[in-house]
């Protein structure tokens, strides 16, 4: 019986990929993205995982379950580096080096084994040459290319017969790389061909050789004239985007009593978005009630939590701090949905791009119920 885990495998060629692993009869496959995808089947099993933010002891149930890893998740941005933003560069290097090079070292026992185990990770062609306009999705890749070289040799030296494949294409059409949509139609042939040099334990396998060993060549023959000329190339061929890949999200609050529901609204949020903004009622007039703790006090509170990157003052109405902050998501219960309030909203925001996220409330703790037992005599 055949078992994957599939880190981004919801779109692109993670979900490509995915479909090929059914063909091939896996039995199960564990998706881990940010999003799920619109395929369905009994043999998949979907989490929600943010590579930025989430807890990697969720792989540790998996190492003796699947005897398959594939790693696609990624992005960047082709951009002069001053058009980027802390965050940006933060999460681009965690996503593009440091989550894999994590993710294999919880499974590197089952890879240095004696049994079969298939491992795959998304390097680039950008990780071995000068790539001027795209520095830090070149730095991260520059990681992992060295990383998995590295650690085929001591693989090797184990005695193992298992190996990492390195899979570093120039560009692929066809996926949501840089804002792009998936069409599987045009990655599915690519996708076939990975998983070949995969199960054969080849370690390195770049696609369309023919022209990018040619692009490996003129690099190594003159590394300044090459970087001049890639940067001049990307210029005039238009594919500069100076808007950073930052979605920002707003969620708003009173947040008295701060409970398990508060911090699982929280996490929930910042699975959609890179930048999480949270505003916090000065005080709980607004619902005819008064606060236990203090606003201040609050603030630190939220302002500690790992999912949090900003905390403000809440205004009396959301969409009032759009103007402020400029989110693309906007956070609220399932229950304001339909409320001529929110219908105000959502014209609001039509052509803003914002998409207004309605959560359903969980059972458990509620402020209420904290509330009631305080003052209760």
């Amino acid at each position: 019986m055949k078992t994957a885990l599939v880190v981004g495998g919801s779109s692109g060629i993670g979900l490509a990929i995915v479909k090929q692993l059914l063909e091939q009869d896996y039995s199960k496959i564990y998706v881990y993205d940010r999003k799920d995808s619109d395929f369905l089947s009994d043999k998949i099993e979907f989490t929600q995982f943010n590579l930025v933010e989430d807890d990697f002891d969720k792989f540790d149930s998996l190492v003796d379950k699947v005897d398959t890893l594939i790693i696609t998740a990624g992005f960047g941005r082709v951009s002069k580096f001053e058009t980027f933003e802390d965050i940006e560069i933060k999460n681009g290097i965690f996503v593009n080096e440091i989550a894999p090079i994590r993710i294999i070292r919880k499974f590197y026992e089952r890879i240095i084994s004696e049994d079969d185990f298939y491992c795959l990770v998304m390097g680039s062609i950008a990780g071995m040459i000068s790539s001027p306009l795209f520095s830090v999705y070149s730095a991260g890749k520059a990681g992992i290319n060295r990383f998995i070289e590295s650690i085929n040799i001591e693989i090797e030296e184990s005695g193992s017969t298992n190996r990492v494949l390195n899979v570093s294409p120039g560009s692929i059409k066809g996926t949501s790389f840089n804002g792009g949509l998936t069409n599987l139609k045009q990655v599915s042939i690519l996708a076939q061909r990975m998983l070949k040099r995969m199960f054969n334990r080849e370690t390195m396998f770049i696609p369309d050789i023919d022209i990018y060993g040619e692009v490996l060549q003129r690099y190594k023959k003159d590394p300044h004239t090459f970087g001049v000329e890639s940067y001049q190339y990307k210029v005039d061929s238009g594919r500069l985007n100076n808007t950073p890949q930052i979605k920002i999200g707003y969620l708003s609050g009173t947040f008295d009593l701060f409970h398990i529901g508060h911090l699982n609204l929280i996490r929930k949020a910042k699975q959609y978005c890179d930048y999480l903004v949270v505003g916090v009622h000065k005080d709980a007039s607004h619902k005819g009630k008064k606060t236990f703790i203090s606003f201040d006090e609050r603030v630190e509170i939220l302002k500690a939590i790992k999912f949090v990157d900003e905390v403000i003052e809440s205004k009396p109405e959301d969409m009032d701090v759009w103007s402020d902050i400029n989110y693309h998501y906007l956070f609220v219960g399932s229950d304001y949905k339909g409320t001529d309030r929110f219908n105000t909203y959502e014209k609001y925001f039509e052509d803003k791009d914002v998409e207004i996220v309605y959560f359903e409330y969980t059972k458990g703790t509620s402020s209420t119920q904290l509330r009631n037992a305080l003052t209760t005599k």
